[in-house]
């Protein structure tokens, strides 16, 4: 028997085993390569529907009472806090509200004791303020601002939050929101400012437990 066919055989025997492994490595690099694709997407969805939102804060009224001095003003609000998350709650564990004018404290800072707020709900917060000392200046540009029917405050909250998801809790917090808030002569909050949405951010963030 010619020898040349036999090597010709073993050559393409061995060719053959060849492109049977090198396509077994090629299944199984795409089985892993597509279970490690849908792992990822699996994560991604699980990540979008768990991932935590800032809580929303609106500004539904504030009024003025009449001025007679600055340390006798008296200030009412009432503040929706909206917790749009469909699975996670979130903890308030204080609340800090404040009213500025042109920079400077108008309204006493009020703080409102802990809650907890369920995932997809409202919560409602009102109360009153104390007026607070503020220079001749400031005082006299309220005055004038007043009469003319327009006055422009800033509302600011603040508080520290944690995030609930089933019986894990995130670290701490600090949410900081900002609402400009218009009032007209009478001392009522001007319409076009009722129930706007307050600009959030989160400038600190805490690893230790309160």
């Amino acid at each position: 028997m010619p020898t040349g066919n036999v090597g010709s055989s073993k050559r393409r025997v061995h060719h053959v085993k060849e492109s049977l492994i090198t396509r077994g490595y090629k299944i199984i690099c795409s089985i892993i390569l597509a279970l490690l694709f849908l792992a990822a997407l699996v994560f991604f969805i699980i990540w979008l529907n768990l991932r935590p939102q800032r809580p929303r804060f609106y500004v539904h009224q504030l009024s003025i009472s009449e001025p007679v001095s600055p340390e006798t003003t008296t200030m009412f609000y009432n503040i929706t806090s909206r917790n749009t998350n469909q699975h996670i709650s979130i903890y308030y564990d204080s609340l800090h509200i404040s009213v500025l004018y042109n920079d400077q404290v108008f309204g006493r800072s009020a703080e409102i004791y802990p809650f907890f707020q369920l995932p997809n709900n409202t919560t409602v917060i009102d109360g009153e303020l104390g007026g607070a000392a503020v220079s001749g200046e400031v005082w006299r540009e309220y005055l004038a601002e007043r009469a003319n029917g327009r006055v422009v405050f800033r509302v600011s909250i603040r508080s520290g939050i944690k995030f609930r998801i089933s019986r894990w809790d995130s670290r701490r917090h600090v949410v900081h929101a900002n609402c400009g808030v218009g009032i007209g002569s009478d001392g009522s909050i001007l319409p076009e400012y009722r129930d706007h949405i307050c600009s959030v951010y989160f400038p600190v963030s805490e690893n230790r437990n309160t």
